[in-house]
Order: structure tokens, then sequence, then C-alpha cells
């Protein structure tokens, strides 16, 4: 006995997923299009822009496929997703940029460190931001001092050099 197709089994499109796979459709153009004018290692048969094309070639290549599953309907439900954490991530990341060189590596990192703590469920931004200051000048002191790398200096590191 052969049973009906129910509607309730078929899916519809994936917006989202068709969107993802239009924008790496054009991320994979665009590092095709980058690849073509990488110039040098005219002598070799791998050269400079071997890898950019491979990398461009597969994301065109899983543009498509995510846009084939996404038409077809075949992602799995997601949950609903919580914003409130990915706005504290931004803004931590939002603030980090416009404090970087104005108050220094550690600072800006640390707020960063502080805002992605309180997105991961730590309520207690008066113990993670001196933590995150910490830890980001601990950093800021390896790469300036021990593998002379050149980050931004605030009136926090002036006290370090």
């Amino acid at each position: 006995m052969t049973h009906p197709v129910s509607t309730q089994d078929e899916r519809r499109p994936d917006r989202a997923a068709l969107l993802i796979g239009v924008a790496l459709g054009i991320l994979g153009a665009l590092v095709l299009l980058d690849a073509q004018s990488v110039r040098g290692g005219a002598y070799a048969r791998i050269g400079p822009a071997t890898f950019p094309t491979v990398i461009g070639a597969f994301l065109v290549i899983l543009s498509v496929w995510t846009m084939i599953s996404a038409w077809r309907g075949r992602f799995p439900e997601r949950e609903p997703s919580d914003t409130a954490p990915v706005v504290w991530i931004v803004a931590g990341l939002a603030l980090q940029l416009l404090l970087l060189h104005p108050a220094g590596f550690s600072i800006a990192t640390g707020i960063l460190f502080a805002l992605t703590a309180r997105a991961f469920g730590k309520r207690k931004l008066w113990i993670s931001l001196p933590a995150g200051i910490l830890f980001s000048l601990a950093i800021w002191l390896l790469f300036t001092q021990v593998l002379r790398l050149a980050l931004p200096a605030g009136p926090l590191e002036q006290l370090f050099t």
C-alpha cells in the first residue's frame, strides 16, 4: 500500500541558507578575480596565484552546493537565536577599534575581553574587565618586548616602556 506524499514532509527553501550560498559565491568570485591579478612565479607550475584560485573555486563550489541544499530544504531546523550575546561581542569589537590608539592595546582589548565574557554569561564586569586588561597587558608585553612586534601603546603600556 502506498502512502500519499504529505505536504508536511516537504520543506520550503531555506532563505537564510540561500543568502549564505549567495554570499559564499560572491566571496569566491572576488577571490578568483583577485587571484587573476597576482603576478610572479611564471617559471613554476604552482605559483602565488595557485592557492587563491583553488580557494576561490572551492568557495564557488561550496556556494552552489549550499544553494542547492537550501532550495531543496535539506538544512536541519535551526533553534531560535539569542541576539543579546552577539550585540555584546559586536559592541566589544567596536569599542576596541575605537579605543585601540587613544587608550592602547591593553585597555581596548581588555574591554573586548570583558564584553565577550559578558556575552558568554559572566555578569561581573568588575572582575572580567581588570582580568582582561591584565591578560592583554601580558600579551602586549610578550609581543612588544619578546617578539619585538609593534602594538598600539596607551598610557598603561607607557608605564612599561
